[in-house]
């Protein structure tokens, strides 16, 4: 009986927690990777509210979700070397956007722009309604950003809506909780993997140890 039992609670353990592990590693960051991605900072047009080299998580969201002055994660076939970009939603399909240089306005309204960095030259004025479906995009660093006042000869600027990767969260707990899930199951189904041996490497000892002879 004793031989049999040998390493008997190792395995149970191991048969617990590495699917256990598996099941929260899946969750965890399945769920991440699904819902959310990890982007780096190369460039200074969104500066000063994000700096080259800034590390940010980008929320997948659907096109009818994005608002005025969200950061968005966007690709643009034809620009930027087809490579995605960050800038700043100033208008959505229907919107007038008007600007004199300095100041925007969005359909009559003036745009309440604190993120912007201040100081630049004055700027060419544009006036643009924004088609349904599309975004007119800005980098908050007006002087040196590479946005939808650069097309202006393209649909006003504007870029499908449908082309934005994500959006740019200020909170960042729900993702790294879930990273965080995925990270402690994969620990504990590498700690079952290791109890499974154990186990395994006890019963087959105690199999190989000749029985006790009484005198």
């Amino acid at each position: 009986m004793r031989r049999r039992r040998a390493g008997h609670g190792l395995r149970v353990a191991a048969r617990v927690l590495v699917p256990l592990g598996l099941v929260l590693t899946a969750v965890g960051a399945g769920y991440f990777f699904t819902a959310y991605r990890g982007i780096t900072v190369v460039g200074s047009a969104m500066e000063p509210t994000y700096r080259r080299g800034d590390r940010l998580v980008a929320e997948r969201v659907d096109a009818d979700a994005i608002r005025r002055g969200d950061v968005v994660l966007v690709r643009v076939p034809g620009r930027y070397g087809d490579q995605p970009v960050l800038q700043r939603v100033i208008g959505r399909g229907g919107d007038r956007v008007v600007s004199d240089g300095d100041r925007v306005t969005v359909n009559g309204k003036p745009a309440d722009e604190p993120y912007v960095r201040r100081g630049t030259a004055p700027l060419d004025p544009y006036d643009v309604t924004v088609p349904q479906g599309r975004l007119f995009l800005l980098g908050d660093n007006r002087g040196d950003a590479n946005d939808s006042r650069f097309f202006l000869d393209e649909r006003s600027g504007s870029v499908a809506a449908s082309g934005v990767l994500g959006r740019v969260r200020g909170d960042v707990v729900a993702p790294v909780l879930l990273l965080g899930l995925g990270a402690f199951g994969g620990v504990l189904a590498v700690i079952g993997i290791g109890l499974g041996i154990g186990g395994y490497a006890a019963g087959r000892s105690a199999a190989a140890r000749p029985p006790a002879t009484g005198r």
